[in-house]
């Protein structure tokens, strides 16, 4: 019935799917295990972010993971030494790791390809040297830890609880990176994306609104990564590690690049998957985890709400075309 419903409304059902996914958002903590209803939260978020770059853009970067946990040593700083509520914590370290994102950016949007992808690898290989390196601060393999969740007095370290407290944040993030894709800088972007060289012919400044882009989805990245730290009282080295990166643009894939609301449907399965397989006493839960990946790529190539959107596009044109196709006459027989 919703299928069917989507497929006649064409264009018009983003209120209806919006309506859907706010009501799983809320739902979602009374469905599965608390913590983790975090976690596909804020990983949700960090693919919408990073599928910014990737899919609006054309960018793929594989730094990411030093605005995510950048952010996260930034907010637990913030929070346990300047007794700041939360919500101001989070937005120091998503102001922090778009400030990071600016001489990164400035050095690699310049370059293209797997040119790009490499260079933003090493600059977050080194934002890893740093935090392993400068203990006194970011407290090294041991990481940040006790870090306070606390609003105004009221104790928020129950998960059931902090998830309705940091939900606005997600909502937030995805509403900023929705508004970014449908306006005309998003079209832009595009248009960069699949022809930089005649949108620099037309006149716009490609390198600027490249630059723009990275620093927009570091800085939801850091939103992400800075609830995400907030939320479970620590920051770690594997935030700052290059596989946090990794595990963002599967999700994108698995949900389907340029989709935006894809990466949550990716992040969902991948971190429900990854819950399933640590609770039942999995160890290497990276390797089935591959082997869905490869099936899921095989198998949708558009990703898995990319191939949905587009079967739904598909028949709502077929229910549209059907609609206002003209009614057959009737045979009018001839006097002979």
């Amino acid at each position: 019935m919703i299928l069917s419903r989507l497929a006649r409304s064409g264009g018009r059902s983003g209120p209806l799917l919006l309506a859907i996914g706010l009501v799983a958002a809320l739902a979602l903590p009374w469905m599965i295990y608390p913590p983790v209803a975090l976690d596909i939260a804020c990983w949700a978020l960090f693919a919408a972010a990073v599928d910014l770059l990737l899919g609006f853009t054309g960018l793929l970067s594989f730094g990411h993971a030093a605005f995510w946990g950048g952010s996260a040593y930034c907010t637990g700083l913030i929070a346990l030494h300047s007794g700041l509520p939360f919500p101001v914590a989070i937005v120091g370290g998503a102001a922090f790791a778009a400030l990071l994102a600016v001489p990164i950016g400035y050095l690699s949007v310049r370059l293209t390809g797997i040119y790009f992808a490499m260079v933003t690898l090493a600059f977050a290989q080194m934002v890893y040297f740093i935090a392993n390196q400068w203990r006194d601060v970011t407290g090294g393999e041991n990481g940040l830890q006790g870090i306070p969740r606390e609003l105004f007095g009221v104790d928020l370290s129950e998960p059931f609880y902090f998830y309705y407290a940091g939900l606005p944040f997600v909502l937030a993030g995805l509403f900023a990176a929705w508004r970014i894709v449908r306006s005309p800088f998003g079209r832009v972007l595009v248009s960069i994306r699949d022809n930089p060289a005649r949108t620099r012919a037309l006149g716009y400044p490609v390198d600027r609104y490249k630059l723009l882009a990275f620093v927009l989805s570091a800085g939801l990245s850091g939103l992400a990564g800075g609830l995400f730290a907030i939320g479970h009282g620590f920051a770690s080295l594997e935030g700052v590690y290059w596989t946090t990166s990794g595990q963002a643009v599967m999700m994108v894939i698995l949900g389907g690049i340029g989709t935006l609301w894809g990466g949550t449907i990716g992040a969902a399965l991948v971190v429900q998957l990854q819950d399933y397989l640590a609770t039942a006493g999995f160890q290497e839960t990276g390797i089935v985890t591959g082997l869905i990946f490869i099936v899921i790529v095989l198998l949708f190539r558009r990703g898995i709400w990319g191939t949905a959107r587009h079967l739904l596009d598909v028949r709502g044109r077929a229910a549209s075309s059907g609609d206002t196709a003209p009614e057959p006459k009737e045979a009018v027989d001839t006097p002979a």
